[in-house]
């Protein structure tokens, strides 16, 4: 809980946070509520697995995002950087979220 609690502060580096938690903590959970929405599709529960596969990973994805947001804002490197993390985090948090 200690990593998590420190991704939410900002804490981080913001290359972990990114790539750890954004992308690849980003691709593992959304992935694994897709999967569960397929095979509770495939047991005729398309409306329950559609609203858990939509809030199971939002949690996830609104901490991730927090935290990236943060991390990124005391980051000491080039800004760009920053600001391009913040970006694609934003956009693929709310991607992963909505869809």
């Amino acid at each position: 809980m200690t990593r998590l609690a420190r991704l939410w502060r900002g804490e981080l580096p913001l290359a972990s946070a990114f790539w750890d938690w954004a992308v690849i903590g980003g691709i593992v959970v959304n992935g694994a509520a897709s999967i569960l929405f397929f095979v509770l599709l495939m047991h005729g529960h398309a409306l329950i697995g559609y609203i858990i596969t939509h809030v199971l990973p939002l949690p996830y994805n609104v901490v991730v995002g927090v935290g990236v947001w943060r991390s990124a804002g005391r980051y000491q490197g080039n800004p760009r950087w920053a600001t391009a993390a913040r970006i694609v985090t934003v956009i693929g948090m709310s991607i992963l979220s909505v869809t």
